[in-house]
C-alpha cells in the first residue's frame, strides 16, 4: 500500500509543523556536527584553519593590489568577509547535497523535509563559528 504525502496548504513552509519537530532538527544538526570532523587528522581545528589561511592569502593579495579595507586592519577585514561568505556557501552547498545524501530516511519514515537543509545551513553556522565559542 502506498501513502502520498500532500502540504495541507500549497505554499505554507510548514514552520509549526518544524517546531513540532525541532528535536529531530537538533539530532539531525548534532549528528553533521559529530560526522563531519570526525575521522579528520585536523578535526574542529580545520573550522579555523580554513579562514585563516584564506585570511592570509586575500590579505596579501589586498595589500599587493591596494585595495581599501576601511579604516580596518586588512586581515581583521578580510577574515570578517571570509567567514560570512564560508557561512553561505557552505550552507547552500550543503543544504543542496542533503536532500541526496538523506534520501533513504525521506523514504521511511514521515518529517518535515525542510529540517534536513536547515540542519545542514545550521551544521555549517555551528562550524564556522566554532572558533568564537572556543575564545
Amino acid at each position: 500500500m502506498e501513502y502520498e504525502i500532500k502540504p495541507h496548504q500549497k505554499l505554507s513552509l510548514g514552520l509549526k509543523e518544524i517546531w513540532q519537530f525541532r528535536e529531530m532538527l537538533f539530532f539531525f544538526t548534532w549528528r553533521d556536527i559529530k560526522v563531519k570532523y570526525k575521522q579528520t587528522v585536523l578535526g574542529f581545528a580545520w573550522a579555523i584553519l580554513q579562514p585563516l589561511l584564506l585570511m592570509t592569502i586575500f590579505s596579501l593579495a589586498g595589500a599587493a593590489l591596494n585595495i581599501p579595507s576601511e579604516s580596518l586592519p586588512h586581515p581583521l577585514f578580510t577574515y570578517s568577509a571570509l567567514t560570512l561568505w564560508l557561512i553561505f556557501s557552505t550552507g547552500l552547498t550543503n543544504a543542496g547535497n542533503s536532500m541526496l545524501s538523506n534520501a533513504n530516511i525521506i523514504r521511511k519514515i514521515y518529517f518535515p523535509r525542510l529540517i534536513i537543509p536547515i540542519s545542514s545551513v545550521l551544521t555549517s553556522l555551528f562550524l564556522r563559528n566554532l572558533h568564537y565559542i572556543n575564545k
